[in-house]
């Protein structure tokens, strides 16, 4: 059985501000601050590996048509991309 935990961003500004000694006003300065470069590195084709947690990287979505049920109207979406995030091994295996 898998047991899934939740930690979210409060958790881990707690967790690091403890471990590191400092504020968690600071600590919440420089997570925002990471995550925000994370982000604009990805947005420009970078690719972010953390190992033994995972990747972060753009994704691709190809182009496709969609029909209104209403109307029968067919749109075309062209080519969209998404953040998207694939966990390690190692991170999926320390769950079990």
């Amino acid at each position: 059985m898998t047991q899934h935990l939740n930690f979210n961003k409060s958790d881990l500004v707690l967790s690091m501000a403890k471990k590191l000694g400092i504020s968690e006003s600071n600590t919440l300065l420089r997570i925002d601050h990471l995550i925000k470069e994370m982000t604009t590195q990805v947005a420009l084709d970078s690719k972010i590996e953390i190992r033994g947690f995972g990747v972060f990287r753009k994704k691709y979505i190809r182009p496709r048509k969609f029909s209104n049920p209403k109307t029968k109207e067919v749109t075309y979406i062209g080519e969209t991309t998404i953040f998207h995030f694939k966990p390690s091994k190692k991170l999926i295996n320390s769950n079990d």
